[in-house]
This record gives C-alpha cells, structure tokens and sequence, in this order.
C-alpha cells in the first residue's frame, strides 16, 4: 500500500511534474517503498518524463525495459526513440531493442523511414559486434526481409550476411543452425548439410530419448514440440543417409521414426518405404542390407496413406503382390490399388485402366471402367494410356449424314420435333450412326466421360461401343439433352415409339436424307 510520500509523488506526477514521473518511474521499475514492481507502469510514467527532456528515463528505459514488455504497450513501435537516445548516449545494448522495434516489429516496419531503418542497422551490426548472439542473427535474417535495392543502400552483403549467420550459429543460436543446413540443402551439397544438420538431429534424438516426448505421447503434442522446421529437417537427413554410397539403414530408420511419430505424413511414407525395402515403385531397394518388415511397412504405409499420400496406397498394393509376403491377396492389392488411383497416383490409373481393360470380357462395364482410368492418365501425360485409349474407345467426330438432316431442319421443325432434334444433334457430336442416334438411350448411355452406346437388343446387326466425351462443349450438350429425356420413356413403348416409326418420321421429315437399305446396312455393319 502507497505511503504519504508515495502519494505525493503520484499526485504530482499526475500534475505534470517530470521530476514526480520519472521518481514514481523509479519506483514501480524496483518495487518496494509501498509500491508493487511493475514494469508496464514504470514505462508509463518514464516515458512521460521523457517527454520532458528527462534523459535519465529513457536510460533507465533502454537499460530495464524488455522487448517483450514494449510489444505488450498499444502503439510499441514509439518506444523506439527512446532505444534509440539511449543508443546515441552511449548505451549500447539498447540498439538491440532498438533495431526489433523498427526492422521486425510489423508496426514499426511499416511506419519507420528508411534513414530510421538505416540507423537501425547501423545500431544493431554494433552490438553484433560486441559478441550479442541474438543482435548476429537478426543481422543475418535482415537479407532475407529487406529488398534488394534497400539492402544495398545499407551495405548488406550476402557474404557478410552469411558471416553474421555463421556466428550466430556458433553462439548456439538454433535457428541460425537451421538457416546454415538450409542453405546446404538448397545447394545440394549434402556433405554441408550433413554436418550442419546432424547436431540438431542428435539433440533432437537426445530429447526424445531422456523422456521430453515419449512414444506413448499424442502425436499433435509431438509434433508441437518437434515443431515443422525440425521435422523437415529430420526427414532431410535421413534422405541423405538413405542416398548415401554405404546407406545408414539404422540411424534413417530412427530419424525417420521421430519425425513419423509427430505425425509427418512424407517421414510416414518414407519409413514405410524402409520397412518394407522398396521404392515408390515397389521395386527392390536396399538389397542385401537386411530383410524386409511388411508388418511395419503396411503400419507407416497406411498412416500416410490415410493422410493422402496416394503413393502409400499404390505401394501397399504392390506389397500385397509379391509372392514371399504371407498375407499376399489379390482383392487387397486391387483395393489399394483403386485408393491411389482414386487419388491421382498415374500409374495405379495406368494399371487399374489396363487391368479392366483386360478382364472386359468377365464384365461387360470393365471396358467403361477401363476408359475412365486411362483417360485419367493420360491427363497426366502417360504415354500408354494415350496409345491404348484409341483401342478401347472412339473419339468424337460428326456424322455427315447428321450434319446435312440438321441443316434441312427448319426452326419449326424442331419446335415441333424436340426428341428427334435432340437425336440428331447427338449423332453431329459423337458421330453416330442413324439407328444408334434413333434407339440410343440417353439415361443408360451417358457414362459421365464416355458415351456407351449399345442398341444389340433393338438392332442385332449393330455393335457395342464407347464414344469419349472430350471436351466441356460435348458434356454441356449431354446435360442439355439428357435434361431433355430425363422423364420420358425410351423404348419403343415410349412417346417416341419403335425403330421403324422414328425412322419412318425422320424420313417423311427430311425426306432428302433417305437412304437406300444397301447404303444404311453398310453403315449399321461399320
């Protein structure tokens, strides 16, 4: 509780006295005498002295006040002047603060000039150079931060900047360490990155092992605590021990483990790979280097599946494949196969494509199943599916004898013909033949990517076949036409009747697209 003379003081310091303010600033920075410490109050009250030319509180500012104090104020970016006086008088380590403020501080990035950011720089290379580790690598990220023109107005080189880094890292500044193995990695030199990422993977390993994160321990809770930027790295360093000329199986193995317990599903997939002595492939890898572990493959292999790693499933696909594995099944392997398909892994499309492909004679929509996956493939640029697509379907193109009904189609013909119409305009997209345009039904027809077009069981003479839908134009028709038959019957107890009278409307219609029987046999027969 303030005594009388406390109470004296705040009452004149909240008269405006500079003196009061700067005491009763005093006061609040130590504590005792009645008063409770408090940092945020003693800079309120310091800083109004200050104001008044009170050089004494913004020394006492810069010497007491933390950084972490100022960004908990409302307007935090102010308080560097006072960094910056204590600077100019002399107090050297204020230029730390000083340089946070300005160069890292949102706020005060934005609204400091660049002759303020100059000053800062400067402020900040001086206590770098007195040895202050965190003063080194704020240095070293101001590369990273500033634009170019900006940096070379205050001489930052990339050379010194890397100097600064490297000292940091020396002082045992962490992310100093991380930005060095970076840059190695960028570099692809692995040496370099070997040596500068291996302490921190150790430290890491370290940790976990005297009981920091335990195995039993939620995986969220891990990864928090490993944190992205150590993961990564983790992951990083056992890919170069994996690509090494003497692979270190065990020390990947383990590095891999950390990272794939905190939930990291590229370190989940990579272990799945070494368990299992694979490649994403599912050919062979590590020969000679021990025997593999299906079991704790297929464990990492669905965890990274699950997190949508299409390659995971495509690899537990060719796991279930091979022949010395004791759980080996077929219906697994198809199972696994169609996930990574489903998720755009281009070969398990490729060879879930040629798979139905060749078993289309067990099920008669294989052939529909099979142009789906490799259309999808070829999307990606699979040459195969590109080859084979022109065996398993047709490509769309007009049907001359379409083409010329439609032009002798008045607007009042097809007011009054919509289905026939519809028919027609069909048959000009996909290039169908006039019995397919006349008995095909939409509804059973439209396979989403490809028009299956089967009329065996109204015209004996005809075939089974696939049209591809290729592009956004054929698919807005399709639903267009498709809206058009959705609630009509299209058989020949329809509105629109059998063969014979929707061929017998089209002719008395266009009589000029008649066609003798040799002629429309031998396009039924093409």
């Amino acid at each position: 509780m303030a005594n009388r003379e406390d109470l004296a003081i705040i009452r004149a310091a909240r008269a405006g006295e500079a003196a009061a303010q700067l005491t009763l600033g005093k006061r609040y920075l130590f504590g005792g005498n009645g008063l409770p410490q408090s940092p945020g109050t003693a800079y309120h009250w310091l800083e109004r002295a200050a104001r008044q030319g009170q050089a004494d509180a913004w020394m006492l500012i810069a010497q007491h006040i933390p950084y972490e104090v100022v960004l908990q104020l409302a307007r935090p970016h102010e308080a560097a002047q006072w960094y910056e006086r204590a600077f100019d008088d002399g107090f050297t380590r204020a230029g730390l603060v000083l340089a946070r403020l300005v160069l890292e501080h949102p706020s005060g990035t934005a609204a400091a000039s660049a002759e303020q950011k100059a000053h800062a720089l400067r402020a900040l290379e001086v206590v770098a150079g007195e040895g202050n580790a965190d003063a080194q690598w704020l240095l070293a990220r101001q590369g990273e931060r500033m634009p170019a023109p900006e940096a070379a107005a205050v001489a930052l080189k990339p050379e010194q900047l890397q100097q600064w880094t490297q000292k940091a890292a020396d002082a045992g500044i962490e992310q100093a360490q991380h930005a060095l193995a970076d840059s190695a990695w960028r570099q692809s030199d692995a040496a370099a990155f070997q040596q500068r990422a291996q302490p921190l993977a150790d430290a890491l390993l370290r940790q976990h092992e005297s009981g920091m994160a335990q195995l039993n321990a939620p995986s969220e809770a891990l990864a928090a605590a490993l944190g992205q930027q150590n993961i990564l790295l983790l992951r990083r360093l056992a890919q170069v021990h994996l690509e090494d000329k003497r692979p270190d199986l065990p020390r990947a193995q383990q590095l891999l483990e950390l990272a794939a317990l905190a939930c990291d599903r590229d370190a989940q997939l990579a272990l799945g790979l070494l368990y299992g002595r694979v490649d994403e492939s599912g050919a062979r890898r590590f020969a000679g280097q021990g025997s593999a572990n299906y079991k704790k493959a297929i464990r990492w292999l669905t965890l990274a599946g699950e997190q949508g790693m299409a390659a995971a499933w495509y690899v537990l696909s060719r796991i279930y494949l091979k022949p010395e594995f004791s759980q080996r099944n077929l219906a697994d392997v198809q199972h696994y196969l169609e996930r990574a398909a489903e998720m755009g892994h281009v070969d398990a499309q490729l060879e879930c494509g040629v798979g139905a492909w060749r078993n289309r004679r067990d099920d008669p929509a294989n052939d529909v199943r099979a142009l789906y996956w490799l259309q999808k493939a070829a999307t990606q640029g699979a040459q195969e599916a590109q080859v084979l697509l022109d065996k398993v379907a047709d490509r769309p193109q007009a049907a001359g004898w379409a083409v010329q009904a439609r032009a002798q189609m008045s607007r009042e013909q097809v007011n009054a013909h919509p289905f026939l119409a519809a028919r027609i305009e069909l048959a000009m997209l996909f290039g169908l033949t006039r019995p397919e345009a006349l008995l095909v039904d939409l509804k059973q027809a439209d396979c989403g990517h490809c028009l299956m077009i089967d009329i065996r069981s109204q015209y004996a003479r005809s075939k089974r076949r696939l049209i591809m839908v290729e592009t956004g134009e054929q698919r807005g028709a399709l639903n267009r036409i498709g809206r058009l038959f959705e609630d009509m019957d299209c058989g020949p107890s329809g509105p629109e009747g059998n063969y014979r009278q929707r061929l017998y409307r089209l002719k008395t219609l266009l009589p000029q697209s008649q066609e003798d029987e040799e002629t429309e046999a031998q396009d039924l027969a093409a």
